[in-house]
């Protein structure tokens, strides 16, 4: 055996457990993604006390509401990182009053209420409008769920 495949077969043998470890971490935070999704779902379902039929309308529209507001959340978090310049400034909202001098910031939140508003109208075809205002302090009750079962985790395992 030549001692360049030697090398080869030691640095495969040395790299091998790290790249099993990056698997098996990236699939835990998947799963634990996927548990976190499922109890919103549950939260949801529960709190706007909707019927099967009403839930297999709503979470159609609501994975597409989703989409959206993650895809604007990226947008928000790589705003830093393009030169200071934003992506925001090519999706403006027709109509707007912001200009070149206004925070960024600015632009994202009328952008994510002007989905949210879309989102109201097309859950209220299917839950209703009351129901349907609601659903945004449900998922804003959720996140406070969230983060205080995170915090009480921390104190737990902060505890000696």
């Amino acid at each position: 055996m030549t001692v360049a495949k030697s090398f080869h077969l030691i640095a495969l043998a040395l790299l091998l457990p790290i790249t099993i470890t990056v698997a098996q971490e990236s699939e835990s935070r998947a799963e634990r993604f996927e548990r976190i999704e499922a109890e919103k779902i549950a939260f949801i379902t529960k709190e706007l006390n909707l019927t099967p039929s009403e839930a297999q309308k709503f979470f159609p529209v609501y994975n597409q509401y989703q989409q959206e507001i993650y895809k604007l959340k990226r947008e928000r978090r790589s705003m830093g990182r393009l030169n200071g310049k934003s992506q925001l400034e090519n999706n403006k909202i027709p109509g707007n009053n912001f200009s070149r001098t206004d925070r960024d910031v600015l632009a994202f939140d009328a952008k994510e209420l002007e989905v949210k508003k879309i989102y109201r109208k097309r859950f209220a075809t299917v839950v209703g409008q009351a129901r349907a205002s609601r659903f945004f302090e449900v998922e804003e009750e959720f996140r406070n769920y969230l983060l205080r079962e995170l915090q009480q985790r921390r104190r737990d395992r902060d505890r000696p």
